[in-house]
């Protein structure tokens, strides 16, 4: 984890297979996709290039609400966010904010930390099957 509290795992497929995969995983666990975000069609957009870079925004209520019922300003880093990137050696990346970051971020309490860990567990998983082989 850098400072910023982001996880960054590399990604044994493409772009768009490491997407799907994230996708499923997410509908497989029942968690709300709210927006798919692809930077680079709207780079393109307005004619400049961009490598493969999309957020997905994700998330499930019941999950982050005890996080935002500590400290509602939690609500600028939720709901949870992955992006997924290619970098100029056309590597595939997974990055996300770790949750357990995020309470410490907020100077979230003794009761929100539990939280905090169970939704950066979820997001290891998470990320591991949109990226592993």
């Amino acid at each position: 984890m850098d400072r910023d509290g982001l996880l960054t795992i590399a990604s044994s497929h493409t772009p768009v297979v490491t997407i799907d995969r994230l996708m499923s995983a997410l509908d497989a666990k029942g968690i709300t996709v709210f927006a798919r975000i692809d930077h680079a069609a709207g780079a393109a957009s307005v004619g400049m290039a961009l490598r493969p870079t999309t957020v997905v925004i994700f998330g499930n209520p019941a999950a982050g609400t005890p996080l935002m019922q500590s400290d509602q300003r939690v609500g600028l880093d939720l709901p949870l966010k992955a992006l997924i990137w290619e970098d100029a050696n056309r590597r595939t990346w997974l990055t996300y904010t770790d949750p357990a970051w995020l309470a410490d971020r907020y100077g979230l309490g003794d009761e929100a930390k539990p939280v905090a860990a169970r939704l950066a567990a979820a997001l290891a998983g998470l990320a591991v099957a949109a990226t592993s082989p």
